[in-house]
């Protein structure tokens, strides 16, 4: 196998942005695989006998999971160099799982608990590859512009969060059941892995497109030396040497994250509420998906022109969510639906790319898991609470919701201040 430190030879490598759009295509397919099983997550398991609570608990804990374990894979990523395996083992993880939620029903009462196992493992994969990943990726938007290059991955991402939804609601208005649509989407899953392999054969080391630095000073030929042990880990999961402004930053966008609730709670609510049958449900997601997609691409455009004043937008939409989504007019909880893709397009695209602008290359994939472990924590404690409030109070979690997106609010307001008299990092 090709030495993922060796360096592709300048005559045959590829352009920075054919990188982009190939890491694009990866995301488009592994995404109709995760986003087509992930828009039927509440009505999945409210079929399999979960409340409220589980699904809040469920799927709150499955993004908790897809963040905080980024904390153990993103400083692992930079110590011991290995970014392309643990993509490549992230991905295949998610490709296994999702196919196997078609086995739920029938294994009797041990489905729930069977579906709820595969969907958190799913969303581990997601914490396996995604620092490596946007680490990798973050060397070759570098040479394309961070905000246009993240942006453009997603939109890509998007496309396929917007496919695999609508392949999962073609299935299950042909079959009249939810279990055989999760089997198709091994299909996908397959053409990710495959794209994935020739993607890493033809650019083993993405960090020769860095504009910012070499080779040699890169993470993929210099990981971070891993003498230090259990302690030395430790001290990198929770973030030492990273900057200040970072965690200050961190902590705006783990409110924003646990302030917004899950498509697995508007799911059920849109099911258990009757405001559209089943086989809608996932239409409605992939319609929210293709709003997140518009959002990311264009954000990513005024980043880069603008800076991160930009994400202000984002707890101000987080807040709206749940008196438009929750509401019982099908009218206003589609347009919350479309909010929510708005805020979460922005919070899993832009919001990265500040990250790279505040933290140094050898240390970015470490930040990156930091980050999402901050992200995560806040993810299960939202998605606990909202599942909780919404069997109680529609009204009180929409209270609790806007008063963590003020102060989401003026801690980014802060951060970006102060990231503005910051040198430009190496």
């Amino acid at each position: 196998m090709t030495d993922p430190t060796a360096t592709a030879p300048a005559t045959e490598r590829w352009s920075a942005w054919r990188v982009v759009w190939w890491f694009g295509f990866v995301s488009l397919a592994a995404d109709m695989v995760y986003e087509g099983a992930r828009s039927m997550y509440g009505p999945l398991l409210a079929s399999l006998g979960a409340t409220a609570l589980v699904v809040g608990l469920v799927t709150g804990a499955g993004e908790a999971m897809a963040l905080v374990l980024r904390l153990v894979f993103g400083p692992l990523a930079d110590r011991t160099g290995r970014y392309w395996g643990l993509t490549m083992a992230g991905y295949g993880l998610t490709a296994v799982c999702v196919p196997l939620l078609a086995v739920t029903p029938f294994v009797g009462g041990a489905g729930l608990v069977l579906a709820s196992v595969l969907i958190l493992l799913e969303r581990s994969g997601k914490a396996v590859r995604s620092p490596s990943k946007s680490a990798l990726l973050a060397h070759v938007a570098s040479a394309v512009g961070r905000g246009r290059g993240f942006g453009v991955h997603k939109a890509l991402d998007q496309v396929g969060a917007f496919a695999g939804p609508l392949l999962v609601a073609g299935v299950i208005a042909a079959t009249g059941a939810i279990w055989p649509s999760m089997a198709v989407l091994a299909i996908p899953g397959a053409v990710a892995m495959l794209l994935l392999v020739v993607i890493r054969s033809r650019v083993p080391d993405p960090s020769v497109y860095d504009t910012e630095t070499g080779v040699s000073d890169s993470p993929a030929a210099q990981p971070v030396p891993a003498g230090r042990g259990l302690r030395g880990w430790f001290a990198d999961a929770v973030g030492s040497g990273l900057p200040g402004e970072f965690f200050g930053y961190a902590l705006a966008a783990g409110l924003m994250t646990g302030g917004l609730v899950t498509f697995g709670i508007i799911g059920y609510h849109l099911t258990v509420e009757g405001l559209v049958p089943v086989a809608t449900v996932p239409v409605v997601y992939a319609g929210a998906m293709a709003v997140e997609a518009l959002a990311a691409l264009g954000v990513g455009l005024v980043y880069d022109r603008r800076g991160g004043a930009v994400l202000y937008a984002v707890p101000v939409l987080v807040a709206l969510v749940p008196p438009l989504a929750l509401s019982g007019s099908v009218v206003l909880s589609l347009v919350g639906v479309a909010v929510w893709g708005l805020a979460y397009g922005v919070q899993d695209s832009t919001v990265k790319a500040l990250v790279a602008e505040v933290v140094e290359a050898p240390k970015r994939a470490t930040a990156y898991g930091v980050f999402a472990g901050v992200q995560g924590a806040f993810a299960i404690v939202g998605g606990l609470v909202a599942g909780w409030l919404y069997d109680r109070s529609v009204p009180a979690l929409v209270v609790v919701v806007a008063v963590s997106q003020l102060v989401a609010l003026v801690l980014l307001a802060r951060t970006v201040r102060s990231v503005r008299h910051l040198p430009r990092p190496a």
